[in-house]
């Protein structure tokens, strides 16, 4: 039976109307719920951020890669310094967690040694790039990205949000279409264009001018008042009325996401996974005896030269594993907005999934931004179901973990 507005009731539901209970077009607030605190910006390892388990500081790999002594060091920092738990994020970035205050010096100290941090806040912000994980040495991708990097690193680079970034993906197969990013260049038959995000229309450039080409872009993003109350995303600029690209643009042809790779043998090594892209210190420092490492934005990563799966504990190298299917962040206690505990939830839930789950410990969505197929939102109440929509959608029901345990078909019915 349904309530009002399709909010579901009988076990583990709701029949209160929008009014009644707090819903909006933008999601569930319960009586006593307050809004979580979105900061605008990411990590890094000079400008950590501090969560409910102590300090995340995030380190940005150059071109998406880590040198098998770069990894073990920083395993044997995370150890020293953090929890011993390190995440991959969706931007290719290694985040260690549960830093204190008093060792993050000591932690840049080492990090720096491992030439693994920018000189000034300022640069390590502006090199939010991810660089296609595939690209092989001497193709144009890792030119490319280096050309960028350096060009953000300059003292007259554009100032810009916190979450802006860059996407590189210029072989032969593009692979960054479902990652999120505000400007890419990208190849299309045989030739690279700079796109901005939102928008199919594009410029053609050549190898050599296609990071400055980017670069230009970012600032006509903030010409254009792309940064209100110091943050903005290109998305966000392109669907404004009016606004004109600052160069001939072409319409490039629709092209669908292409789904994340599942874990096995591919160009170049081997690609491994972590349940919800989280692992130990001592497996990282394991990897890194197999190889170089590259960090991808879909949470695993390519151990290079691999031949063969490794079978290590806490290393997904199966693409039918259940946990593939679920996202799901920190969560509590480890995130101090987080309304709930959420792993435990996606974890029980995974062997009963026939499509992907995100499990968010708010309305911010952290792990999975965009719009998935089935979410549940950590509510004080219980959990939000939404489907097809993100963590600060509306949802159609809400239910206790208790009955989302004992009656999963609960997320499709």
């Amino acid at each position: 039976m349904t309530g009002q507005h399709g909010m579901a009731s009988g076990e583990g539901g709701l029949s209160a109307p929008h009014e009644a209970c707090g819903l909006s077009p933008r999601g569930y607030l319960g009586q006593d719920e307050k809004a979580p605190v979105v900061q605008g910006w990411c990590p890094g390892a000079l400008r950590p951020m501090m969560s409910g388990d102590g300090l995340v500081v995030r380190v940005r790999p150059r071109l998406g890669r880590l040198r098998a002594d770069q990894a073990r060091g920083i395993a044997q920092l995370a150890a020293v310094y953090g929890n011993g738990l390190i995440d991959l994020s969706a931007r290719a970035n290694v985040q260690m967690r549960g830093v204190t205050e008093a060792g993050h010096a000591a932690l840049i100290a080492g990090l720096r040694a491992l030439d693994l941090v920018d000189e000034t806040v300022a640069q390590e912000t502006r090199r939010n790039i991810i660089v296609q994980p595939f690209a092989v040495e001497g193709d144009e991708t890792l030119r490319i990205a280096a050309d960028l990097a350096a060009r953000l690193a300059q003292a007259d680079a554009p100032e810009l949000p916190g979450k802006f970034g860059f996407a590189v993906d210029a072989g032969p197969v593009r692979v960054l279409e479902g990652t999120a990013c505000d400007i890419r260049i990208e190849r299309h038959d045989d030739a690279l264009w700079v796109r901005p995000d939102g928008t199919r229309l594009g410029v053609r450039v050549g190898a050599d001018e296609a990071a400055a080409a980017a670069v230009d872009l970012a600032r006509w993003f903030l010409e254009m008042g792309g940064v209100r109350d110091g943050r903005g995303r290109m998305a966000a600029l392109m669907a404004r009325q009016g606004v004109v690209l600052p160069f001939a643009a072409t319409g490039l042809p629709d092209a669908p996401a292409v789904p994340a790779p599942a874990p096995g043998p591919c160009a170049g090594g081997w690609l491994v996974a972590f349940e919800f892209g989280q692992m130990q210190a001592e497996t990282l420092a394991t990897l890194a005896d197999l190889g170089d490492l590259r960090v991808t934005p879909w949470r695993m990563l390519l151990v290079e030269g691999a031949g063969q799966a490794p079978a290590l504990p806490g290393v997904i190298t199966n693409p039918a594993d259940p946990m593939l299917r679920v996202v799901a962040c920190t969560g509590a206690p480890g995130c101090v907005q987080a309304r709930a505990a959420t792993r435990p939830l996606a974890r029980a839930l995974a062997p009963h999934l026939d499509r992907p789950l995100h499990v968010s410990g708010c309305a911010k969505g952290c792990a999975h931004p965009t719009a998935a197929d089935l979410t549940l939102t950590a509510t004080s109440g219980g959990f939000a179901l939404i489907r097809g929509g993100t963590a600060a959608d509306a949802p159609l029901s809400l239910h206790s973990e208790a009955a989302l345990i004992a009656r999963p078909s609960l997320l499709t019915e």
